[in-house]
């Protein structure tokens, strides 16, 4: 049986990160609500309970019967789940006189097996509202800061649990210098997690659960171009063959020249892929919509539309195919109560249960680096795993105000000037995602001798590990000018090019 590390969440705006850090080791982790713990201890090889916005101090904090718990595997409580370690077990946890929120310096008091390599006074993260001013009887103070008593602890095997850790601080932010030694100690050294979860691994592993759901059966799959899609299909392909059938739509809300390309990819990639080209429904509900969640909405229906038109022209299809990845998953699950459905722009619209299909979905367990990693291990060409991330909606969401194909061609030559001039100065691989914004407004300008009135672009470009947060990339003021002069020059309708420089949040990485 394969190893895995479970994350209890229990609310923490950390919890993900921890389960990046594990992986990151070669450790396979998973995370799930704190509810769910005893429908998956007995699977644990480790048990990791994540910090929370909670105080174990009130009546109605999350907690869980940690002594049963510890049956199943040793446990690492981080800040909350190190509190409520405390609190449950016969300890004490107060409020701190004030919150503690920054960096402190660890004081090692005691250097059991778990801590051995790690040095004095090395520097920690500390995010914590309340402090745990005594430990139950039968735990052991591992270290302190200056300012807390208890920073660090354990308990050993009792009555045939496995130990127990708790730390106040986080390891899994950069910030604790030494946050990773400390995940892999207790997992390797106090847990025996062998470091061999890699991208080969689990395509075999992924290959090998695929043959096992589908058998003899057919799976459909709708390619977007980008990186997760792509990924799925060369997995489900390798495992099923030409029994995998996919479409490329096109609904005419792509970048420039973004179908023919794409589609030329994947045919020298061996994808089993049908091109579909539907920009003409698209445009035509499409035309002249301003509201955005009106545009989402259409383009879901007209989507869903011809998917199932296009998937009546095949017989036998019994699965469908999805790019899911981790964050969707973890995202769309209540921490507080049951698993909620999968988030409706990542399950196509309900389209399983329109076609009577079962999914299939070989990366649900995959954060978006892990994706193009497994994607590297596949072969698959640079020129779509290195993509920007771009919007389902497409160019819809980036033309602000009414549709029109006027306007789509308008900023598809402009986004078209920006990325390869990123690409020519070696800048589209420094940045997550960069796209062009077309603005509903017009400004004044001079064009040779005459007055111009003209639309307005907004150039994005954000830095991101996924998405969640995100800083604007600061390119060379020599390049936006070679940028903005090419658009104007070049794209009649243009007269004006703007740079955002909003940090998500409180912005968010697309306009609309």
């Amino acid at each position: 049986m394969q190893q895995k590390v479970l994350i209890l969440d229990f609310g923490s705006q950390y919890t993900q990160l921890i389960a990046r850090r594990v992986r990151e080791l070669g450790i396979y982790s998973e995370v799930i609500p704190y509810t769910k713990w005893k429908e998956h201890a007995e699977s644990a090889t480790a048990v990791i309970l994540s910090g929370s916005p909670c105080s174990v101090r009130d009546d109605k904090s999350p907690h869980i019967p940690l002594d049963e718990l510890s049956r199943h595997a040793p446990v690492l409580g981080i800040c909350y789940g190190a509190q409520l370690m405390a609190h449950q077990l016969g300890g004490s946890v107060q409020a701190s006189d004030k919150r503690e929120y920054g960096r402190a310096e660890l004081r090692l008091q005691q250097r059991d097996t778990w801590l051995a390599e790690i040095e004095e006074g090395t520097q920690v993260w500390m995010s914590h509202g309340d402090s745990i001013k005594e430990l139950p009887s039968d735990f052991t103070i591992l270290a302190t800061t200056d300012s807390i008593p208890v920073a660090a602890f354990k308990r050993m095997v009792v009555d045939g649990q496995h130990p127990m850790y708790g730390i106040q601080f986080h390891p899994e932010v950069s910030h604790t210098t030494q946050g990773s030694d400390m995940l892999r100690s207790f997992l390797v050294e106090i847990c025996g997690c062998a470091t061999d979860w890699t991208a080969a691994s689990f395509v075999d592993m992924a290959v090998e659960q695929i043959r096992e759901q589908v058998g003899d059966g057919h799976v459909l799959l709708g390619l977007s171009g980008g990186v997760d899609s792509t990924v799925a299909a060369t997995i489900i392909q390798r495992a099923i063959g030409d029994r995998l059938h996919s479409f490329f739509i096109d609904n005419g809300l792509l970048r420039l020249h973004e179908y023919e390309e794409v589609l030329a990819c994947y045919h020298e990639m061996g994808l089993n892929v049908t091109g579909v080209d539907a920009s003409h429904e698209f445009l035509s509900e499409l035309d002249g919509v301003s509201d955005p969640e009106q545009k989402r909405k259409i383009i879901g229906r007209v989507f869903i539309e011809v998917f199932e038109r296009e998937a009546h022209k095949l017989t036998n299809v019994d699965y469908l195919g999805q790019g899911t990845i981790y964050p969707d998953v973890i995202e769309s699950v209540s921490v507080h109560g049951p698993s909620v459905t999968i988030k409706s722009h990542h399950n196509v619209g309900g389209l399983p249960e329109r076609l009577d299909m079962q999914l299939v979905e070989p990366l649900r367990m995959l954060f978006k680096d892990e994706v193009r990693r497994v994607g590297r291990e596949l072969d698959i060409p640079e020129i779509i795993l290195g993509r920007h991330p771009f919007p389902g909606p497409g160019l819809s969401i980036r033309i602000l105000g009414a549709i029109s194909e006027d306007k789509i061609t308008l900023l598809q030559q402009a986004d078209r000037i920006y990325t390869d001039l990123l690409r020519e100065y070696g800048w589209y691989d420094q940045i997550w995602q960069a796209g062009a914004i077309l603005l509903p407004v017009q400004s004044v300008g001079v064009m040779g001798d005459e007055r111009s009135y003209e639309f307005t672009i907004a150039l994005r470009a954000v830095n991101s590990l996924d998405g969640m947060t995100a800083e604007w990339t600061q390119i060379p003021y020599e390049l936006l000018g070679k940028i903005s002069n090419k658009i104007i020059n070049e794209v009649k309708g243009i007269n004006r090019v703007v740079y955002d420089i909003s940090t998500k949040p409180p912005a968010t990485i697309e306009w609309e």
